[in-house]
C-alpha cells in the first residue's frame, strides 16, 4: 500500500536525485530493512530505479515530437527493424500495421509482394502501399490524430473489434521491464490496446531510444506481446529480462 513514507521518499528524490539507504532510515526513523522494501515496491510501481545502497528517479520518456520530425532519428536502425518485420509477414497473412515512422519502414519492405492484406490506421501506411495492386488495403477510419497522421478512438475501435489480422506490428512509445508497454498520449492507449488484443501474434518495432523508460499510461504488460525487433544497440540486460519473460527478441 502506498503511504505517505513512499510518497517522501519520492520527494526527496527528486529534490536530491539520488537517496541512500542509511541516510532515509534515520531521517524517517525507521530500519533499513523497511527502506529497502520501500524502494522495492516503488521501483516495482516503475516511480524509482534501484542502484547500489539507494535509489534514482526512474527515466521517463519524453513526450514524442509530430510522425514528420521524426523520420531522421536512428533512421539505419529503424530501416534494419522494418525489414527483419517485414520478412515475417509470409503470402496468404493479414496483418495490421501500426503508425510510426519504424512502423512505415516495414510498409516500404512490403512493397511488391504478392497476396496479403494489409489492415492500418496510419496515413503515411496507406499512401505507401495504396498502388500495390497485389495487397489488400484496408483503411481504418475514426478520430484523426493530426501528429501521427493516424486514426484513433471510438470509431477505430468499433472497427479493429471485427477484424481478426493474423499479425500485428506495432511500435510503442517506451517499453520497460516492470511497466510494460506505456504511451505518452492519453486517447490513443485504448486504441492501442485493442489493437494488441486483436491478433494471435503480435510484433512490436522499437530501436534503442524506447527502452528503460516509462511514459504516462500503460498499454499492456510485456508478456503480451510474442516478439519484439530492435537493433543491437538496446540495452543487453533488458533485452535478456523481455526474453526470460518468453517474449522472443530479435536484435538487427
Amino acid at each position: 500500500m502506498f503511504n505517505q513514507r513512499h510518497q517522501r521518499i519520492l520527494d526527496l528524490i527528486d529534490r536530491d536525485a539520488t537517496v541512500q539507504v542509511t541516510k532515509l532510515s534515520a531521517e524517517m526513523g525507521v530500519s533499513d530493512a523497511t527502506i529497502r522494501r520501500d524502494l522495492d515496491k516503488l521501483e516495482k510501481l516503475g516511480l524509482i530505479h534501484r542502484v547500489y545502497g539507494g535509489a534514482v528517479p526512474a527515466p521517463r520518456a519524453d513526450p514524442e515530437p509530430p510522425i514528420l520530425q521524426r523520420g531522421s532519428e536512428n533512421a539505419l536502425e529503424k530501416q534494419r527493424i522494418g525489414k527483419a518485420a517485414a520478412d515475417l509477414v509470409t503470402e496468404g497473412d493479414v496483418v495490421f500495421i501500426g503508425s510510426g515512422t519504424t512502423t512505415q519502414e516495414v510498409a516500404c519492405n512490403l512493397v511488391g509482394r504478392r497476396n496479403i492484406t494489409v489492415i492500418t490506421n496510419a496515413l503515411t501506411i496507406v499512401n505507401t502501399l495504396a498502388a500495390e495492386q497485389e495487397i489488400t488495403l484496408i483503411m481504418i477510419g475514426g478520430m484523426h490524430r493530426q501528429s501521427e497522421l493516424s486514426f484513433i478512438g471510438y470509431i477505430a475501435e468499433m472497427a479493429l473489434k471485427e477484424l481478426r489480422p493474423h499479425k500485428v506490428i506495432m511500435g510503442i512509445h517506451a517499453i520497460n521491464v516492470n511497466d510494460g508497454l506505456t504511451n505518452d498520449y492519453l486517447a490513443e492507449v485504448s486504441t492501442d490496446r485493442v489493437i494488441i488484443h486483436s491478433a494471435p501474434e503480435v510484433i512490436i518495432v522499437a530501436d534503442n531510444s524506447k527502452f528503460d523508460k516509462v511514459s504516462t499510461a500503460v498499454v499492456a504488460p510485456i508478456g503480451s506481446i510474442t516478439k519484439l525487433i530492435t537493433d543491437n544497440n538496446a540495452p543487453f540486460d533488458t533485452v535478456e529480462e523481455i526474453r526470460a519473460l518468453g517474449v522472443e527478441v530479435i536484435c538487427v
